[in-house]
């Protein structure tokens, strides 16, 4: 898959096996640019030990209002093979967390495959979370069906040209739509244990923009034709970012109205609704 690389939707056909470098900027191995217990994830992941987070670097998407630019854009740090981060994610095991978080994991997909499968050889029990942009590979998501526990993928906009404008992604919305398909083929809608925590499923976020830029009601009627009784967390969290000053539109917050009617929207089409 990474050589010639065809990872993601990107196609970059790059050989990173060598050192080149496509659209993500990562080459052979995978740069972990954080990890730990995270407490601010949606209440279904966090629990009492948090939700153990492994954060990587570089992205397949570059979002012009990106909140976490200074890892997605950032492409230097600690390179690890994916025995180290197998065992990374048996520290975060005994740290007594709620499950491991794999945080942009699209462009690093082989290596976090390979890191789980060892992870699993040694010991790990904990549900896996692959937390991504959406844009991702079907081929890809197939090689994890049986090895990821919980999808929770973005779904940022419903029209190709805001998808290109925003995330140089003009087949965003059909990238989107498919990958949830397979996600939910493979896992199904969002199931709690005793506690309340998520163990299966998928969690679809959309990040509420302004001015309604990612048409929240039309990718709302996506998610429901294509996975209908799917979770989704409708996001409030917005602030421009990044080089969102270059862009007039993204200065603008949206509305605590916009926000509450698309959770409204979300409900009437039968999506439950988590925060």
């Amino acid at each position: 898959m990474l050589a010639p690389c065809h990872v993601c939707p990107r196609l970059c056909m790059v050989d990173r096996t060598a050192g080149e470098k496509g659209f993500c900027g990562i080459g052979e191995q995978a740069l972990v640019a954080s990890a730990g217990a995270h407490f601010g994830e949606e209440s279904v992941l966090v629990g009492e030990g948090g939700s153990g987070t492994i954060f990587f670097r570089g992205c397949n998407l570059h979002c012009v209002y990106c909140q976490n630019c200074n890892i997605s854009r950032e492409t230097t740090g600690q390179a690890m093979t994916p025995e180290a981060i197998a065992r990374l994610m048996l520290s975060l095991q005994r740290e007594n967390c709620s499950n491991i978080n794999l945080v942009t994991p699209t462009h690093v997909a082989p290596q976090v495959l390979e890191a789980i499968i060892i992870a699993r050889s040694i010991g790990l029990s904990l549900p896996i979370v692959y937390n991504c942009g959406g844009y991702e590979s079907v081929e890809m998501l197939q090689m994890f069906d049986g090895y990821v526990d919980i999808y929770m993928p973005d779904f940022k906009y419903a029209d190709g040209a805001i998808g290109l404008k925003y995330s140089q992604a003009e087949d965003y919305p059909q990238v989107a739509r498919s990958a949830l398909a397979e996600m939910y083929r493979q896992v199904g809608p969002l199931q709690l244990d005793e506690r309340g925590l998520a163990v299966r499923g998928v969690l679809v976020r959309h990040l509420m923009l302004p001015m309604d830029l990612g048409q929240a009601e039309k990718v709302i009627d996506i998610v429901a034709k294509t996975a209908p009784g799917c979770s989704i967390n409708i996001l409030s969290q917005y602030r421009p970012a990044f080089r969102a000053a270059e862009y007039p539109e993204l200065l603008v917050l949206p509305t605590k109205d916009q926000l509450k009617s698309a959770r409204q929207y979300a409900l009437k089409k039968g999506l439950d609704v988590v925060c």
